[in-house]
């Protein structure tokens, strides 16, 4: 078991309510249909979400336009010179994301593919995962799929990575001693604390939180939900939150991508 920090009586009493006896199933299974998280919203973050001029995650989205045509690296590159206009050659690619990268031989994420293309491409350092420019270029790209359905596919190449990621999700963690499922599969719609909980979507990714104060990536929040359940956190970027990445997004097949995402 993976443990980290002290568990208070409080937070255990708040989870022991909510959860069942049983991890769930380990065979993989989606909501069908899916229901955004969005869904679960007040009405203000909701209209805040769908209002661009309201909406916080567009400041990223706007310093990621800029980062898109700004040269840089020993190649003097810049992204719009080999890929155009984004709103053309981006449209639908932050739909099939993560991927298996056949040059690699690793799943990458949008923001692993960024940070290779800087590398490979612009003779650039790859940027460190949680960074503004990180962040920024990842939710400009991501933008332009706002709209489109999810599309992940599930094949050879990737299926390890996708079955690691089901049992991730199944799997008790923690002092407190809960898995994804409990909340997600089995209380979904139920509030905790001052929230309801949604169906864990990853489909508004990067999001502007409230509570952050600013964008995250979907690893940001693994990482919260993880120290939230008194479990110590995985490597971002690293294997494990990849493969529950995958296997979220192959769970939110069809959802409209939403990016940037407003939630509290």
């Amino acid at each position: 078991m993976r443990v980290v920090g002290d568990c208070s009586m409080a937070a255990l009493l708040v989870v022991s309510a909510l959860v069942s006896a049983t991890a769930g199933s380990a065979e993989p299974q989606r909501p069908n249909p899916p229901l955004s998280g969005v869904s679960y919203a007040s009405a203000a973050i909701r209209a805040q979400q769908n209002d661009d001029a309201a909406n916080p995650g567009m400041l990223w989205v706007t310093r990621g336009e800029a980062l898109w045509n700004e040269p840089v690296g020993s190649a003097k590159q810049a992204c719009a010179q080999c890929h155009a206009a984004a709103s053309i050659s981006m449209k639908g690619v932050a739909t099939r994301y993560p991927q298996f990268d056949n040059s690699t031989k690793a799943l990458l994420n949008l923001e692993g593919r960024i940070n290779i293309c800087r590398v490979k491409q612009q003779g650039a350092a790859a940027w460190v995962y949680e960074s503004g420019e990180l962040l920024a270029l990842t939710s400009y790209v991501a933008h332009q799929s706002r709209g489109l359905a999810g599309a992940v596919v599930i094949d050879d190449k990737n299926r390890a990575a996708f079955l690691r990621g089901a049992s991730l999700y199944q799997q008790r963690m923690g002092q407190i001693n809960l898995a994804c499922t409990h909340c997600h599969d089995q209380h979904t719609g139920k509030t905790l604390l001052a929230e309801k909980i949604s169906e864990g979507h990853a489909n508004a990714y990067p999001i502007y939180r409230l509570e952050w104060q600013g964008m995250g990536s979907l690893h940001r929040r693994f990482r919260s939900c993880l120290v939230g359940v008194r479990a110590e956190p995985f490597s971002p970027g690293g294997f494990e939150y990849l493969a529950l990445e995958l296997y979220l997004a192959w769970r939110a097949n069809g959802l409209p991508n939403e990016t940037p995402g407003v939630r509290r």
